[in-house]
C-alpha cells in the first residue's frame, strides 16, 4: 500500500515504520525540519522494550508534499487539525481516502475538508514518544481500530487498510472507541497537571474519586455506545482504575504526552480541543489549570492535582448540599508558601477579585463583581492558598435566609441546616471538600457551623483578621475567621494569614474553667449536656483539672448585646431599607427595620455597659488556661432560627458574648447524637491570645480522640 503520513511524530512516525519494514509504500511529512532531515540521512529508528529496528524512509516538509495524493493519514496533535487538512485539501485522488490517527474528536473538521465519503477514523492506543530527530521510542503495544466513522459495516477499504496497519484490527464503532478514549484521555489530562506517571496519578487513592468523576463525566457525553480498550471498561469504571495502572505500569512511557508537552518540550498541548470537545466542569477545570501551566502561572505538581480533587469533592458533595456560590478556574496564587497548594473557601461576603460580593442576596450576586481582593483573600494568594470557592451564607450574615437563595445544608443529615451565617463554609469543610475556609462571626456565625457540620471553628480576637473588603453588619461586632479540619489546620492557616509563629505547651495538663449551671439552661438539650460532660470528664481523668469560675459578669454583658448588633446594622442597612425593602428577604428586613427603634442613647449606653464590664471579663480567665462551654444549645436544626425569635436567641446562648468581649473563641467536636449529628464544644481566652488558645485546643482534641465519622453522603 502507499501511504503518506502527515505528522511523522509519536505514532504517525511509529505506525510509518513499521509499514515500511513491512514493504509498503510510505511517505512521511513533517513540520520539523530537524526531524525531516535526520530520516532522509539516518533513517527513522523505533527503540525501547517492544523493539529496535531502523528502516529507511523518504521524509518531506509540508512545501514538498506531491501535488496529488491517494491514500492520506494525518497524525498531528488535534489542535493543528486545521493546518493539516489544508495541506490535504485539492489534493486526493479520485479514489483517494484519508484517515485519522489522531486523538480527540477531529472527525467534523477533516470531513469538513475532504467529505465525510472520504473520510476513515481510527482509535490508537499505544504509547509512543519522540525521543529526537529519526528516533521514536515505542513504550508498549496496545489497542489500535479503525473504521468508517459512520459506523455499521465494515467497508472492502478498512479491510484493505486494516492488512497494511501494524496491531489494526476493524471496527464498526469507531466512534465508541474515541469516546472510550476521550474518558481515558481526560484522566490523562487530570493527570498531567502533577508530575506524577500515569499509573500513579490512577492508582493512588486520594485521586480516585476525581479520576472516577471526570471519565463519567465524559461518557455521560457520548452519542454512541463507547468502547472498552486495554483495561478500561466504560461499564467498570473502578475496576478500569486497577487495570489501567497495570497496563501504564508494563509501558516504558511513564508520563502522558500532555505532561511531556508542558514540562519536556515546553509547548503547547491539545487542551483547547478538550475544552471544545467536551462540556462539564472537570473537564473545564483541567483545561484551564493546564492553560495556566502553558503560561507559565502555574507548574505540573501534585498541588494542581489536590485542586482538582477539590472541584471534583466540590461539585458532588458541596453542590447538592447547597454549599457552593461559584467555583474559580486555576485561581492565582504565589508559587510557594506556607499554604501552598492548599485550597480554601472563601464566605460570598468577602471580596474575591472578579466576583461580586452575593451576601446571600439574589441581587447582590448579580451586582458588578470586586476589583480587588479583600486583604485576607490577598493574604491566602500570598501565602499560596488555592482560593478556589465561594461559599453560601445567610443573608447579609443576619440570620435568616433570603427565599430566593437555598440554606447550606449539612453534610451529616441534607436534611438539617449546616447553620449560619457562614453555613457553606462549614458544610464544605465538614463534608471534606476543602480543608479550610474563611467565614465570618458577628455573634457566632462561624462557631455555630462548625458545631453542627463536626469542624473546627476559630473565631479569633476582635482585629486579629482585617475586616476590609468584606460586608459589615456590626462593626463592633464583626469578626472574621476560619472553619477548618482540625485544629492543626487551623493553626497553620491562621499563623500563614497573621505571621504570629505557633505556640508549644510546656506541661501536660491544663486548668479548663467551666460556668456553674451552664448545662442546666433549659435551652440545652439533654444530649448535647451529656455529650459536654462526657468531655469534662475525660479531659478530667487525663490528668487536667477542671474548675467553676464565676462567669456571673458575662450576663450582665449580654443584656448589651442586642441594642449594639441592632444599632450597627441599622447604620449599615437603614438607608437601603427605607428606600428599598424589597431589596431583602422578609425575615431579613424584620430585623434590620427593628434597629431603627433602638435609639443613640441606648447604643450609646449598651458600649458604655461593655466598656465598664470589660475588665471583670478578663479577670474570668484568672487562673484557667482556658474556659469551657457548650458551643450551642441543641443540635443542627431543620432550618436556621433567624436571630429575632425565641429559638434564634438561644441558639447563641453561649457564642455572643465573645463577640462582645472580642476574646477569641474555638469551637470543636466533642461527641455525637443518636442520630448521628455532631456535638461540638466552644473554649476561649482573654483578648490577644489567640496562639495559645489553639495550642490548648490542641490538646483538648488530642485528648477527647473524637471518632470522625463519614459524612452522610
Amino acid at each position: 500500500m502507499q501511504l503518506t503520513i502527515i505528522g511523522a511524530g509519536a505514532i504517525g512516525g511509529t505506525i510509518g515504520a513499521h509499514m515500511i519494514r513491512a514493504g509498503h509504500d510510505v511517505l512521511l511529512c513533517d513540520a520539523d525540519p530537524a526531524h525531516v532531515e535526520a530520516i532522509n540521512r539516518d533513517g527513522l529508528s523505533i527503540e525501547g522494550p517492544v523493539e529496535n529496528f531502523t528502516v529507511r524512509a523518504r521524509a518531506v516538509t509540508p512545501d514538498g508534499l506531491p501535488e496529488r495524493l491517494g491514500r492520506v493519514a494525518i497524525a498531528v496533535k488535534s489542535h493543528h487539525t486545521d493546518q493539516a487538512a489544508e495541506l490535504v485539501r485539492d489534493r486526493l485522488a479520485p479514489d483517494g481516502y484519508l484517515v485519522s490517527f489522531q486523538n480527540g474528536l477531529t472527525a467534523d473538521r477533516l470531513s469538513a475538508v475532504v467529505g465525510a465519503h472520504r473520510l476513515l477514523v481510527s482509535f490508537v492506543n499505544f504509547g509512543a514518544d519522540v525521543l529526537g530527530p529519526g528516533r521514536i521510542m515505542q513504550g508498549n503495544i496496545g489497542t489500535f481500530r479503525v473504521g468508517e466513522p459512520t459506523g455499521g459495516e465494515i467497508t472492502p477499504r478498512v479491510r484493505e487498510l486494516v492488512e497494511a496497519l501494524p496491531y489494526a484490527v476493524a471496527t464498526g464503532n469507531i466512534m465508541g472507541f474515541l469516546w472510550g478514549k476521550e474518558a481515558y484521555g481526560a484522566m490523562l489530562y487530570a493527570g498531567a497537571v502533577s508530575d506524577l506517571s500515569i499509573a500513579d496519578s490512577l492508582e493512588a487513592p486520594e485521586w480516585r474519586p476525581l479520576m472516577l468523576g471526570i471519565a463519567r463525566e465524559v461518557l455521560a457525553q457520548a452519542p454512541v455506545k463507547p468502547e472498552g480498550f486495554d483495561g478500561f471498561d466504560p461499564d467498570d469504571l473502578e475496576g478500569s482504575l486497577d487495570r489501567l495502572v497495570t497496563f501504564n505500569r508494563n509501558s516504558a512511557k511513564s508520563h502522558s504526552g500532555i505532561y511531556r508537552d508542558l514540562m519536556v518540550r515546553r509547548r503547547k498541548t491539545e487542551v483547547d480541543d478538550l475544552l471544545h470537545d467536551l462540556s462539564g466542569p472537570l473537564t473545564t477545570h483541567t483545561g484551564q489549570l493546564i492553560k495556566a501551566i502553558e503560561r507559565g502561572e502555574r507548574t505540573c505538581e501534585v498541588a494542581n492535582l489536590r485542586l482538582l480533587a477539590a472541584y471534583e469533592r466540590a461539585e458532588r458533595l458541596g453542590r447538592p448540599l447547597d454549599a457552593v456560590v461559584t467555583l474559580f478556574p486555576a485561581p492565582p496564587r504565589a508559587p510557594e508558601g506556607p499554604l501552598h497548594g492548599v485550597p480554601v473557601a472563601v464566605k460570598d461576603m468577602i471580596d474575591i477579585a472578579g466576583h461580586p460580593r452575593g451576601n446571600g442576596n439574589p441581587l447582590s450576586m448579580r451586582a458588578e463583581p470586586a476589583a480587588d481582593d479583600a486583604p485576607v483573600v490577598r493574604a491566602l494568594r500570598a501565602a499560596g492558598a488555592d482560593v478556589f470557592a465561594a461559599t453560601s451564607l445567610l443573608e447579609y450574615a443576619a440570620g435568616a435566609v433570603h427565599p430566593e437563595v437555598p440554606e447550606a445544608m449539612n453534610p451529616y443529615n441534607p436534611g438539617r441546616t449546616a447553620g449560619g451565617s457562614s453555613g457553606g463554609s462549614a458544610a464544605l469543610v465538614g463534608a471534606g471538600v476543602c480543608p479550610a475556609a474563611l467565614g465570618t462571626d458577628t455573634g457566632g456565625s462561624i462557631r455555630i457551623p462548625a458545631h453542627y457540620c463536626a469542624a473546627v471553628g476559630f473565631k479569633p480576637s476582635y482585629g486579629a483578621l482585617p475586616v476590609d473588603g468584606v460586608e459589615p453588619l456590626a462593626p463592633t461586632l464583626d469578626h472574621v475567621g476560619l472553619l477548618a479540619r482540625d485544629v492543626a489546620t487551623t493553626t497553620t492557616v491562621f499563623s500563614a494569614l497573621t505571621g504570629d509563629r505557633p505556640v508549644t505547651r510546656a506541661g501536660a495538663g491544663i486548668r479548663v474553667g467551666v460556668l456553674p449551671g451552664m448545662l442546666e439552661h433549659a435551652e440545652v438539650q439533654p444530649e448535647v449536656a451529656a455529650a459536654v460532660r462526657a468531655a469534662l470528664d475525660i479531659l478530667r481523668d487525663a490528668g487536667n483539672s477542671v474548675v467553676e469560675v464565676d462567669g456571673s459578669v458575662f450576663h450582665e454583658l449580654d443584656a448589651a448585646f442586642p441594642h449594639i448588633l441592632l444599632y450597627e446594622a441599622w447604620q449599615v442597612h437603614g438607608a437601603r431599607v427605607s428606600a428599598d425593602p424589597g431589596h431583602y428577604g422578609p425575615e431579613t428586613l424584620r430585623l434590620l427595620s427593628s434597629g431603627s427603634g433602638v435609639s443613640e442613647a441606648d447604643y450609646r449606653k449598651a458600649l458604655a455597659v461593655r466598656e465598664r464590664l470589660l475588665p471583670a471579663a478578663t479577670k474570668v480567665y484568672a487562673g484557667i488556661d482556658v474556659l469551657l462551654t457548650p458551643a450551642a444549645p441543641f443540635v443542627a436544626p431543620v432550618t436556621t432560627p433567624p436571630v429575632d425569635t425565641p429559638e434564634g436567641a438561644a441558639e447563641g446562648l453561649f457564642t455572643g458574648i465573645y463577640n462582645l468581649t472580642g476574646a477569641p473563641a474555638l469551637v470543636l467536636p466533642c461527641g455525637w447524637s443518636a442520630d448521628g449529628l455532631p456535638i461540638g464544644l466552644q473554649l476561649s481566652s482573654p483578648l490577644g491570645t489567640d496562639m495559645e488558645l489553639l495550642a490548648v485546643a490542641a490538646h483538648v482534641e488530642s485528648t477527647l480522640a473524637v471518632d470522625v465519622r463519614r459524612p452522610a453522603f
